[in-house]
């Protein structure tokens, strides 16, 4: 892998509540961005995530985006998601509201993770719920990875240096 070029753009994205957040607020911490959804197998991740995020939030911050571009497995509402991952998986990382991660109406910052002329190297487009991008403190792209892949999987441990 070929050093990244350019570093994470200060987007604005919506908080959950509709909330304007600019992403300049995590620089200095390792971001991991996760596209989310309520109804997929890998739902349960959100647990493993909340643990992580608790045990790391010194260095790292998680960061949900849901996503309805895979089997529709996130159809609710903002206000349905806050409660379903609150009252199940006591979410407390930041979250964002629903976003497209593929296609025509791809996210701007979708968009630059899986643009290697926007990013550096990466043309990896999410292929289904919970894949998840890792950024360096200085808001490099450095990872992806698929669904399959939680905190404690030796190859996300190794690429965050935990």
């Amino acid at each position: 892998m070929s050093k990244p070029a350019a570093i994470l753009p200060d987007f604005t994205v919506n908080s959950l509540d509709g909330q304007p957040v600019s992403l300049s607020q995590y620089r200095g911490k390792k971001i991991i961005i996760l596209n989310v959804a309520s109804k997929c197998g890998y739902t349960p991740q959100y647990a493993d995530w909340q643990l992580f995020y608790e045990a790391h939030k010194e260095n790292f911050v998680v960061l949900g985006f849901p996503c309805n571009d895979f089997g529709y497995q996130e159809p609710g509402s903002a206000g349905e998601i806050a409660e379903f991952c609150q009252k199940n998986y006591g979410v407390s990382f930041p979250m964002f509201e629903k976003v497209h991660v593929k296609g025509d109406n791809q996210a701007p910052l979708f968009r630059w993770l899986s643009d290697p002329a926007q990013n550096g190297w990466n043309s990896d487009v999410p292929s289904w719920n919970f894949c998840k991008y890792l950024i360096n403190e200085k808001g490099e792209l450095t990872h992806f990875f698929g669904s399959k892949v939680e905190p404690d999987s030796p190859e996300f441990k190794a690429a965050a240096g935990i």
